[in-house]
């Protein structure tokens, strides 16, 4: 389990409970959306484009006299590249530190090889699982009750529930049982922080996020985000990314025509910051080919991933 931040406040033990909880699931079960439902704000990318979460990054939220850190883990497939064996294996690594585990579940897509996978292994945690059933506002409550009790009777779970991180329903009832459950101990971190992620990364994920969202269709989702300059100031902060692709071609999608699509990506990306940070944001983006950047071990150091060997 990780260790407590230095200068995280401490409680008198029995006082306060604090615990780990990894939500694993497959690629687009909601787990992002999830994860910044539990916590109430943004903390994680959302994208319809699939794997888009790369690491492990921690969402905190407090429920009472309980802080509840949220492991937002990259969605668990059949990986065919090395960034896709970095990603599940990452994915894994998050729920072997956990004191919990969330197993998150497309109520709307009911079954698929990566949630057998899934399930096939999910039975080998030390850790108590726990199911949820997502984007149950689409699905007859009939089906539910039926998935509920096929998916319980393939693997041991401390219970179920219903939700949709979307909508926010049953949020509440899930974000409670979960304070009820983790263990006693001291928080981990301040009262009021909502994430460990520097902002940095932060700020690299929202852009991220921006060109999925704009050009999910046409960009693999390999291209990614670095920030390399951060001068901050009381009232105003400049940053500057680089926005890494593979391809002269990918370089001219981000570009777009006359230089429009960046400057849309780079609007809604300074928007979003400047609401977090609380202070204007000046954002710089340049865009470079970077071929191979996959086989690049120090790439994967720079995105929390551990390099996989051969």
């Amino acid at each position: 389990m990780p260790q407590p931040e230095d200068g995280a406040p401490t409680a008198v033990p029995g006082d306060t409970r604090c615990g780990f909880i990894a939500i694993i699931g497959a690629p687009n079960a909601g787990k992002s959306t999830l994860v910044n439902a539990l916590v109430g704000t943004k903390v994680a990318i959302v994208s319809h484009k699939v794997q888009t979460t790369r690491m492990a990054l921690r969402g905190i939220a407090m429920e009472g006299r309980s802080q509840l850190v949220f492991i937002d883990t990259p969605g668990i497939f059949k990986p065919r590249r090395r960034l896709d064996r970095a990603m599940v294996d990452a994915a894994w690594t998050g729920a072997g530190e956990a004191d919990l585990v969330l197993l998150l579940v497309d109520a709307a897509k009911r079954s698929s090889e990566d949630l057998d996978r899934i399930l096939e292994r999910v039975a080998g945690t030390s850790a108590p699982v726990i199911l949820a059933l997502n984007k149950v506002d689409r699905v007859p409550k009939e089906s539910l009750l039926q998935l509920a009790q096929d998916l319980n009777g393939r693997a041991k779970f401390e219970t179920t529930f219903m939700i949709s991180a979307l909508t926010g329903s049953g949020i509440a009832d899930l974000k409670s049982y979960l304070a009820r459950t983790v263990p006693e101990g001291p928080w981990h971190y301040p009262e009021d922080e909502v994430s460990d992620a520097p902002l940095r990364l932060l700020a690299s994920e929202i852009t991220r996020e921006k060109i999925y969202q704009r050009l999910h269709e046409e960009l693999p989702y390999e291209t990614t985000v670095e920030t390399t300059d951060w001068k901050e100031k009381p009232s105003e902060v400049r940053i500057e990314q680089t926005i890494y692709v593979a391809r002269d071609g990918q370089k001219a999608i981000v570009l777009g025509k006359g230089g429009a699509m960046i400057k849309q990506i780079s609007s809604e990306s300074r928007r979003e910051l400047s609401q977090i940070l609380e202070k204007t944001v000046h954002l710089f983006l340049f865009v470079k080919v970077r071929e191979n950047w996959g086989e690049d071990p120090e790439r994967y150091r720079e995105q929390g991933l551990s390099f996989p060997k051969d």
